[in-house]
């Protein structure tokens, strides 16, 4: 074998297009894009053009509000602290905030503060230091002996 005896398998390379090399090749003068203009060139990019029309994203009624004062709460349930003091990452004793939660790995980031949710029952009485919690998760602490704190004030109504 020789350096000019090496060859592609036959179909293994495919031939280019040759564009705008006269009539008989039926891709001269415009190369198979039709017509002059805006999409004839390279870089066409008209996603959502209807002509002059007005386009159906505007036509439609805009919906919705995004509220941008809104807070971002950690939603944690009972059930997770009490199986987190069961591993042994969290002290039963300690009053449980943000922070202990984050450095016991039950919770990722800190946001806006702690929401304690349902379901679940502690074992024993835990003190929670967060920002808010739902009125079963509140009652389920208590009724064990435990004490929730709740940190941030609601919004009071404008007047």
């Amino acid at each position: 074998m020789k350096l000019n005896e090496i060859s592609d398998n036959l179909g293994a390379a495919k031939k280019g297009k040759r564009l705008g090399r006269g009539i008989g090749s039926g891709l001269g003068k415009t190369s198979g894009k039709g017509v002059k203009g805006q999409k004839a060139r390279s870089g066409v990019a008209i996603k959502g053009f209807e002509g002059g029309q007005m386009p159906l994203h505007r036509r439609l009624p805009k919906r919705g509000f995004n509220n941008i004062f809104r807070l971002d709460y950690n939603e944690v349930s009972v059930a997770r602290i009490q199986a987190a003091i069961d591993a042994g990452r969290l002290a039963a004793g300690a009053t449980i905030t943000a922070d202990a939660l984050k450095a016991a790995g039950v919770i990722r980031r800190v946001k806006d503060g702690v929401r304690l949710i349902g379901p679940g029952e502690p074992k024993g009485a835990l003190t929670f230091e967060i920002a808010g919690g739902s009125a079963p998760a509140i009652a389920a602490v208590e009724k064990a002996g435990g004490k929730v704190t709740v940190t941030q004030k609601k919004a009071e109504a404008a007047e």
